[in-house]
């Protein structure tokens, strides 16, 4: 994997996860970068799709919406949306889940402080890792 004195790293220089719901391409993250106390990547949901409610155990999350629409679970509150722009914070150790109501991807930008944990994705069942560089490929539901 390439990497610039800068720092710069390119998505199509990293895996990406794909699962039934959507994929992640992570960007920086501890196990990728010595020093770095966060993970940042993006997550693309495929419409009519989503992740199941899950925490992350001692991890912050801030989900940023880079385009797409959807709706948001943190915590016992109910769904609410999210759109472009819109920025949601997820304290540690709080139950939420992500869902594509819209007919387009919902791209979202999500950082994670600390970092590290979200290498636990990657024994999902249904979790698959693409080189660098290998397009996913969506499935039709009906």
């Amino acid at each position: 994997m390439a990497e610039t004195m800068t720092g710069l790293r390119r998505p199509d220089e990293v895996p990406t996860r794909t699962f039934d719901w959507g994929t992640i391409k992570w960007l920086v993250t501890p196990h990728l970068d010595a020093g770095a106390g966060l993970t940042t990547g993006e997550v693309i949901v495929y419409p009519g799709r989503g992740h199941d409610p899950h925490v992350h155990p001692g991890e912050e999350e801030v989900i940023y919406v880079i385009s797409g629409e959807g709706e948001q679970t943190v915590g016992d509150g109910p769904a609410f949306p999210i759109r472009e722009g819109d920025a949601v914070y997820i304290p540690a150790n709080t139950v939420h889940s992500t869902r594509n109501t819209g007919w387009r991807p919902l791209r979202l930008v999500v950082v994670y402080t600390p970092g590290g944990a979200e290498t636990g994705l990657d024994g999902l069942p249904d979790a698959r890792i693409l080189g660098p560089g290998v397009a996913p490929t969506w499935t039709r539901t009906e």
